[in-house]
C-alpha cells in the first residue's frame, strides 16, 4: 500500500475521532461506539482484508496496554480529593469491589453451567467481564452533573485497578488458600508504599529536567515500569494512578517537609501540572482512538447472532445489570439509580485481560461473540443512561463548560 495513503488514513481517522467527540455532546452517543461502528464499517467493505488480522489483534494489545496506561493517568489527574468527598470516594471504592466480586462469580456460575467447565478457569473468564471501562466511561460523563461524574470515573478508575489485581491474583497462584490470598494483599501493601515513593521521585525528576523534551521521557518510565511490573506480577499500575493522584492534589500534601523540598508547589509546578493534563488527555485521545478504531475492525458481526452468543451474552448482561441495580438502590435507596445503573460499558480492559488469559486457564469451547456481545450491549446502555439525564442538566453542564 502506499506510503502517503496510510497517512491520510491515519489522519483521517483522528479527525474523524474529533468530530465524534463534537457529534457525542449533541446527540449523547458516545464517541466510542461512533469508533466501533466506524471500524465494523470498514471491516465489511475490506473484501481484500488489506491488514491481516494477527496485525490487528498484535496492535490492539499493545495499544491496550498504552491505552489503559493512559487512561488512568488521565482519571487521575482529573479527580481531586477532598474532605467532603470522602464518602463519595469510599461509596465508589465501596461499588466498584462488590460489584465486581458478586457480578464475577455470578458470572463464572453462568458459564460453568453452561460448559461444565472447572470453576476457576471460569471466574478466570468472568472476571474481565465484570470491569467496568473507564476508558469509555471517562471520555462520555462530561454531560453530566459534577457529582455524577465524580462518582463514575472514581467507580471506572477503582474497577479497573481492582479488577486487574483481582485478576493476576487468580492466574498467579497454584492454590487459592487463605495464605496465599494474605500475601497477595500484603505484596499490595508493599506496591502501594513503593508506588508512592517512585511516583513522587518522578515528579520531582520531571520538575528539575530543564530541557523541552520531558514529558514523554517521563511516560517511557511509566510505561516500561508498568511493563516490568507486569513481568514480575506486581501491580504497578498503582505507580500511574498515584503519580497523577499526586500530581493534581499536591496540595494535600503540603505538610509533609520532605515533599515540600522534593516538589515544592510553586508556579513551576503549576506550570507542570497543567503540561501534563493537557499532553496526557491529547495522548489518551490518539490512542483511545485507533484502539476502539482496531478492535472494530476485528468484531465478527457473524459470531455475534449465534444462537449461544445471544443467550449467554443476554445472560450475563442481565447479571451485570441486576447486581448494579441492588447496589445503587441498597446504598441509596432515595435517589433514582438512573443513569448510573446503565453506565457499566465493557471495554480497554476487558480486551485487554481476554487476550492475556494463560493457555492452562483457557477454555476451549469459549465463543468469543460472547465477548464482543457484551461489550457491545453494554456500550449501547452506557448511551441509554446519558439519554435519561435530564435535558436541563445537560444545557447547565455545557454553559458552565
Amino acid at each position: 500500500m502506499n506510503t502517503n495513503y496510510v497517512i491520510l488514513a491515519l489522519c483521517v481517522i483522528v479527525m474523524l475521532s474529533y468530530l465524534y467527540n463534537i457529534i457525542s455532546r449533541k446527540t449523547r452517543i458516545p464517541s466510542v461506539l461512533w469508533l466501533l461502528a466506524t471500524g465494523i464499517l470498514f471491516n465489511y467493505v475490506d473484501g481484500d482484508g488489506l491488514v491481516p488480522l494477527n496485525v490487528i489483534n498484535k496492535s490492539v494489545q499493545v495499544l491496550g496496554t498504552i491505552g489503559l496506561i493512559m487512561i488512568i493517568l488521565e482519571a487521575a489527574l482529573d479527580l481531586h480529593i477532598e474532605k467532603d468527598k470522602i464518602k463519595l470516594i469510599i461509596r465508589a471504592f465501596v461499588s466498584a469491589l462488590l460489584i465486581l466480586l458478586v457480578s464475577s462469580f455470578s458470572i463464572a456460575y453462568i458459564i460453568s453451567g453452561w460448559m461444565g467447565d472447572d470453576f476457576i478457569n471460569c471466574l478466570v473468564y468472568a472476571t474481565p467481564l465484570s470491569i467496568v471501562s473507564s476508558a469509555i466511561v471517562i471520555p462520555s460523563v462530561g454531560m453530566l452533573t459534577p457529582e455524577t461524574k465524580e462518582f463514575l470515573i472514581y467507580e471506572a478508575s477503582f474497577s479497573d485497578i481492582l479488577g486487574i489485581l483481582f485478576f493476576n491474583y487468580l492466574i498467579g497462584v497454584d492454590q487459592f488458600t487463605i495464605g496465599n490470598g494474605a500475601l497477595y494483599l500484603g505484596s499490595i501493601a508493599i506496591s502501594i508504599v513503593v508506588s508512592v515513593g517512585v511516583a513522587v521521585l518522578l515528579i520531582y525528576l520531571l520538575n528539575k529536567i530543564t530541557q523541552e523534551i520531558k514529558f514523554f521521557l517521563i511516560f517511557a518510565v511509566l510505561v516500561a515500569l508498568y511493563a516490568f511490573g507486569k513481568i514480575i506480577h506486581l501491580p504497578s499500575l498503582l505507580i500511574i494512578l498515584f503519580f497523577g493522584l499526586i500530581i493534581n492534589n499536591r496540595n494535600i500534601l503540603g505538610d509533609i517537609p520532605l515533599i515540600n523540598k522534593l516538589i515544592p508547589n510553586d508556579r513551576r509546578f503549576k506550570q507542570l501540572e497543567e503540561q501534563t493534563k493537557v499532553i496526557t488527555f491529547e495522548t489518551s485521545f490518539v490512542v483511545r482512538t485507533f484502539f476502539f478504531m482496531l478492535f472494530g475492525y476485528s468484531i465478527d458481526l457473524q459470531k455475534m447472532v449465534q444462537n449461544d452468543v445471544l443467550i449467554v451474552g443476554s445472560f450475563i448482561v442481565l447479571c451485570l445489570l441486576v447486581v448494579r441495580f441492588i447496589f445503587l438502590k441498597y446504598t441509596n435507596p432515595q435517589e433514582s439509580p438512573l443513569p448510573e445503573l446503565f453506565m457499566m460499558p465493557r471495554g480497554l480492559i476487558t480486551i485487554l485481560l481476554f487476550y492475556s488469559i494463560p493457555d492452562q486457564y483457557k477454555l476451549t469451547d469459549f465463543n468469543n461473540g460472547i465477548l464482543f456481545f457484551v461489550i457491545m450491549v453494554t456500550s449501547f446502555m452506557m448511551m441509554l443512561g446519558l439519554l435519561t439525564a435530564p435535558k436541563n442538566i445537560i444545557d447547565e453542564v455545557e454553559r458552565t463548560g
